[in-house]
């Protein structure tokens, strides 16, 4: 019996792949350190010079403000960040990358770069283009409901 290959099959196969390169990188020795920390750190370290709020975090992951909530106070309780409040409101605690942390963006740095270099091995520019566009599309469709 022949399988049907299908997109949103592929794209699972796709993001446990990526969690699971992820996950044995050159920092998987961090106690409870996950793609998804390691994905934050990065972030934050590519946008230092900018005030970083949870909010930014929930929009750019796509997770929920409970999701985003429980892995930004392990990551603080980890001393990966620290929550600092801004002086416009001090309601708001924008995010910033410890000591630690900016370590970890480093090396987390280095190992997304060679796994987008592996990602992308044989591919050319246009293909690259066409699946960046294509995902996209297909993640704006995941977010439309019928």
């Amino acid at each position: 019996m022949q399988h049907k290959r299908t997109v949103g099959i592929m794209i699972k196969k796709l993001s446990n792949q990526m969690k699971r390169n992820l996950n044995k990188s050159t920092i998987e020795s961090i106690d409870g350190m996950t793609g998804m920390h390691q994905m934050i750190v990065g972030y934050l370290g590519m946008h230092q010079d900018q005030d970083i709020f949870q909010k930014d975090i929930e929009e750019r992951f796509n997770i929920r403000r409970s999701t985003a909530s429980g892995i930004l106070q392990l990551m603080e309780k980890n001393k990966l960040i620290v929550k600092e409040p801004v002086n416009r409101d001090a309601r708001l605690k924008k995010l910033s990358l410890t000591k630690k942390g900016r370590e970890v963006h480093e090396a987390h740095h280095r190992d997304l770069e060679e796994l987008e270099a592996r990602l992308i091995n044989g591919l050319t520019d246009k293909e690259v283009e066409i699946f960046l566009d294509l995902a996209e599309r297909i993640l704006e469709n995941a977010k439309n409901k019928p």
